[in-house]
C-alpha cells in the first residue's frame, strides 16, 4: 500500500497530500488571524501607543520571528526528524524512549515518562480550548456585520449551536466531508493572502517589521508588560504541535511543501496587512481581521469562510484527540473505550463516542463560561506552550541517543528551543487566574487517570502475570488422569506471552477438565504505528493440544481477535472459530493492600476498571462464545 512515505507516488497524489495537509494539519495556526492581532494591540506595553509604528512594527516583527524559528526551525527541520516509523506526536516520542515493553514493565514510570504524560494531558485541554476560541472567534464576524442584532451573547449561543452540530456529525466519520477540507482552507489561505496585500500595498512601509529590532525594542520594557504581550504574541503559534502530531499521515516532506507553500506566506501577509490597516486607521477599535474587507457582501462571505475555516480548524483538533486515546490505549496509559472505524480504507479515521461526547460538553461550557475571545483569549495558551517545551524536552533525550555523527548538536539546539519555549510559557503564566486554570484543570484529571491506569495495570501484571505456570508445568496439568479433556476449542487470554493465564488454571481447578484444544493467546503492543502483516502473528505448538499465539499490533491499530482467530485456523490448528470457547479474567479491585499507590488512586483504578471497556468488546469477540471469570485482587 502506498504512504506518505513511498517513493512511488505520482505528481497526483503529492498534490492531493499537500492540499490535505492545508486541510488538516494547518487548521488550527491557520485562524489564528481571527483573533491574534486583536490581543497582540491590547497588550501592547505601557507608553507605546495603540495603532503607532513603534507598536505595530514591533508585535509584526515578534509575529514573523516566533513563527519563523518555531515552526519553521524548530518543529519542521528539527522535531519532525524524530519519527517513529513514519509517526509524530508527543507519544511517538515516548515509543521511541522506552521501545524494550519488558523493561518499561520493570522500571516503572521515570521522570521523564510522567513528562510526556503530562504534555499529552495538555494536548487535552487545548483541544477543548481550540475549538472554542475558533468557531467563537470566526461567529464574531456577525458583529462586524451587525453589531446591534448580533450581541455578545447572540455570538456566543451561535457559536455553541454550529460546535454542537460538529460534534454532532462525528459519527458519520470525516471519509465524506474529508474531501473538502483541503480545497476549502486553499481558499481560506488565498484569501488570507489577498487581504493581506492589498493593505500592504497601500502602507508598505509594514515590510520594516522583518527587522528583528522592531521586536526587541518592545522586549526592553518591564517584565510585567512584556510577559502580558507575549502572551497574546503566543496565539501566533497555536497549533504547530499538531504539524508534528499529523505527520504520519502526509509526511514530512509534504508537510513542509504546504506550509511554505501556502499556509506561511499567507499567514505573514495577513498579519502583516492587518498592521498596515491599523496604521492606515489610527485609533480604530475594530477588529483588524474583520475590518479589512470591505462592507456588504465581501464582509458576509468572509464571516462564513472563517466559520467552515474555524470548524475544519477544530475537526483537526477533534481527530486528534481520537488518535491520541487510541495511541494512549495501546501504550497502556487508559482505559479501553470503544473505537469505530469509520473508513475501511484508512486505519487513522477512527471514532471514539465517549471522548467525543467530553469534548463536545467541554467545548460548550468554554464558550459558555468565557463568553468571548477577548476572555477565552486569557486561557488560551498555557497548555500548548507547555506541551511544546515538553516536546523540546523529550526530543533532546531521543536526539542524543540517536544523532550519532553530531551527538553534541542536540544540547545546543534544545536549549535555545527550550529558551523560547519557556519565554512563552512564562509569559502565560499569569494567565493562570484569569482562565488559564481551565485547561490546566483539565490536562489534570487526564494525568490523573493515564498515571492511575499505568501504575495499576503494572501492579495488576507483577501480582497476575509474571507468577504464572511455567509451560511444563502446564502440559503435566494437562497430562494427568486427574483432568478431563473434553471436546471443542477454548482461548484463554493470556497478560504474558510467556506464562499460563490464571483464567485456565481457575478452570482447571474448579471443573476438573480442560479442552482438547487449548489456545494461549496474548495481544502485545508494538512501539511502533503500525506492524508489517508479516509480524501480526507468531504461532507455536506446546504440546498435548495447546497451543500459544501471540498478536502483534502497533500502536495506531486496533486489536481483531476474530481475524487473528482466522489466521490460526488457516495455519492450521485445529480450532472452531464459531464454537470456540474465550476464557477472560474479571479484575475485582479491593483497596487496603500494600500496593505503592495513594489509597485515592486505588479507588480511582478500582472506578476505571469497573467502567472500562471489556477486553471481550475491545477485541471484537462474539459476546456468545465468552466466559469471564472473576480475580478479586487487593492493591
Amino acid at each position: 500500500m502506498t504512504t506518505p512515505h513511498s517513493p512511488a507516488l505520482t505528481t497526483s497524489a503529492k498534490a492531493a497530500l499537500c492540499l490535505g495537509a492545508l486541510g488538516v494539519v494547518f487548521g488550527d495556526i491557520g485562524t489564528s488571524p481571527l483573533y491574534t492581532m486583536k490581543e497582540c494591540m491590547s497588550h501592547l506595553p505601557e507608553g507605546v501607543p495603540n495603532g503607532s509604528e513603534a507598536g505595530v512594527l514591533g508585535v509584526l516583527s515578534l509575529m514573523f520571528w516566533s513563527l519563523f524559528m518555531v515552526v519553521s526551525v524548530k518543529y519542521i527541520w528539527y522535531v519532525m526528524s524524530a519519527d517513529n516509523h513514519g509517526e509524530g506526536g508527543i507519544f511517538a516520542l515516548l515509543a521511541l524512549l522506552a521501545a524494550d515493553r519488558e523493561k518499561a514493565h520493570k522500571r516503572g514510570l521515570g521522570p521523564v515518562v510522567i513528562l510526556i504524560l503530562i504534555g499529552a494531558a495538555l494536548l487535552y485541554g487545548d483541544g477543548i480550548i481550540t475549538p472554542a476560541i475558533s468557531v467563537l472567534g470566526a461567529a464574531e464576524g456577525f458583529m462586524a456585520i451587525n453589531p446591534e442584532r448580533f450581541t455578545p451573547s447572540v455570538v456566543m449561543w451561535i457559536a455553541c449551536v454550529v460546535l454542537a452540530g460538529l460534534f454532532w456529525v462525528q459519527h458519520k466519520g470525516t471519509k465524506r466531508i474529508g474531501a473538502v477540507f483541503g480545497p476549502v482552507m486553499l481558499v481560506w489561505f488565498a484569501t488570507l493572502a489577498a487581504l493581506g496585500v492589498r493593505h500592504i500595498a497601500s502602507y508598505p512601509a509594514v515590510g520594516l517589521a522583518l527587522n528583528p529590532a522592531w521586536g526587541l525594542a518592545l522586549l526592553r520594557h518591564s517584565p510585567l508588560e512584556v510577559s502580558a504581550l507575549l502572551g497574546a504574541v503566543v496565539l501566533t503559534i497555536t497549533g504547530a504541535e499538531a504539524l508534528y502530531a499529523d505527520m504520519g499521515h502526509f509526511g514530512r516532506r509534504f508537510i513542509a511543501m504546504g506550509w511554505y507553500g501556502a499556509a506561511f506566506p499567507a499567514l505573514i501577509l495577513n498579519y502583516f496587512g492587518q498592521g498596515a490597516y491599523i496604521l492606515s486607521h489610527p485609533g480604530t477599535t475594530e477588529n483588524p481581521f474583520f475590518a479589512m474587507a470591505p462592507h456588504g457582501w465581501p464582509l458576509a462571505s468572509l464571516t462564513g469562510l472563517s466559520i467552515l475555516a474555524a470548524i475544519i480548524a477544530s475537526q483537526a483538533l477533534i481527530s486528534g484527540a481520537y488518535s491520541l486515546t487510541r495511541q494512549a490505549i495501546q501504550l497502556g496509559y487508559c482505559p479501553r473505550l470503544t473505537i469505530s472505524h469509520t473508513n475501511a480504507e484508512l486505519s487513522g479515521q477512527i471514532y471514539l463516542p465517549f471522548v467525543n461526547t467530553l469534548l463536545a460538553i467541554g467545548c460548550i461550557v468554554t464558550v459558555v463560561l468565557f463568553g468571548s475571545t477577548d476572555h477565552l483569549a486569557a486561557a488560551y495558551g498555557i497548555a500548548v506552550t507547555g506541551t511544546m517545551a515538553i516536546t523540546t524536552v523529550a526530543y533532546y533525550f531521543v536526539a542524543r541517543a540517536s544523532w550519532t555523527r553530531a551527538r553534541w548538536l542536540a544540547g545546543p539546539v534544545c536549549v535555545l528551543f527550550l529558551i523560547m519555549d519557556l519565554a512563552f510559557f512564562g509569559a502565560n503564566a499569569d494567565k493562570i487566574t484569569k482562565g488559564g486554570w481551565f485547561p490546566l484543570a483539565i490536562g489534570a484529571a487526564v494525568l490523573a487517570v493515564m498515571h492511575t491506569w499505568k501504575l495499576g495495570r503494572n501492579e495488576v501484571y507483577a501480582r497476575v502475570y509474571q507468577q504464572n505456570l511455567t509451560e511444563a508445568e502446564l502440559l503435566k496439568i494437562a497430562c494427568s488422569p486427574r483432568v478431563t479433556r473434553v471436546s471443542g476449542t477454548a482461548v484463554f487470554m493470556a497478560g504474558s506471552p510467556t506464562g499460563t493465564p490464571v483464567a485456565l488454571l481457575h478452570q482447571v481447578k474448579a471443573n476438573r477438565c480442560l479442552h482438547r484444544t487449548v489456545l494461549l493467546l496474548s495481544v502485545v503492543t508494538e512501539e511502533m504505528p503500525l506492524v508489517p502483516e508479516m509480524r501480526r502473528l507468531e504461532l507455536r505448538e506446546v504440546g498435548e493440544g495447546i497451543w500459544r499465539a501471540v498478536g502483534t499490533y502497533g500502536y495506531m491499530e486496533s486489536p481483531n481477535v476474530s481475524a487473528l482467530m482466522a489466521r490460526i485456523n488457516a495455519a492450521g490448528v485445529p480450532v472452531s472459530l464459531a464454537g470456540a470457547i474465550y476464557f477472560f479474567n474479571r479484575e475485582m479491585i479491593l483497596t487496603g493492600g500494600g500496593a505503592k499507590m495513594w489509597e485515592w488512586e486505588k479507588r480511582l483504578y478500582a472506578v476505571l476498571i469497573r467502567n472500562a471497556r471489556p477486553a471481550k468488546d475491545y477485541y471484537h469477540i462474539p459476546p456468545s462464545q465468552i466466559i469471564e471469570l472473576g480475580l478479586p485482587l487487593q492493591l
